[in-house]
């Protein structure tokens, strides 16, 4: 008997700060879950993306204030066996990935999008969604998982 395996689309988005332009809602719209790397800036962002999926979220430098009390400094989930792990600044990360059997790290903070390979594991930064710094254009990535395989790309809006 031949093991079934399903295709997973994740979301992944960052550095918002209170903007969420409408083209991410069309992209993410087919996407099984949306991971946020922090600087959200208003709960607001949150549910306007919960409305499209279920989401993962950690918190940023710039998320502040009583709403940001439940929201993590990192966290991992797991989507179609492939296991994901968020924070907003790679520069705090805690763990070695590969030791941890983590697939995929997602995090913000630069508003510069890049993805690279190191050790086994994908690192995904999608760049700023909502507000990128001057001469770079709002960006987001989407996440491809297919079985054990996975790839993810970057879409500038």
């Amino acid at each position: 008997m031949t093991k079934q395996t399903s295709s997973h689309c994740v979301g992944i988005i960052s550095d918002t700060h209170g903007i969420l332009q409408p083209e991410v809602v069309g992209l993410f719209a087919g996407c099984d879950h949306i991971v946020h790397a922090g600087d959200i800036d208003t709960p607001e962002i949150l549910t306007k993306l919960q409305r499209i999926a279920p989401v993962t979220a950690v918190r940023g430098n710039m998320d502040r204030g009583g709403w940001t009390v439940g929201l993590p400094v990192r966290e991992m989930v797991t989507i179609g066996g492939t296991a994901i792990y968020a924070l907003h600044d790679l520069a705090d990360l805690d763990l070695d990935p590969s030791s941890a059997d983590i697939q995929v790290v997602v995090s913000g903070h630069t508003h510069k999008a890049e993805k690279k390979e190191r050790g086994g594991v994908l690192y995904i930064n999608p760049g700023s969604a909502g507000a990128p710094k001057t001469g770079r254009r709002a960006s987001v990535a989407l996440l491809y998982i297919n079985g054990p395989s996975f790839h993810a790309e970057v879409v500038r809006l």
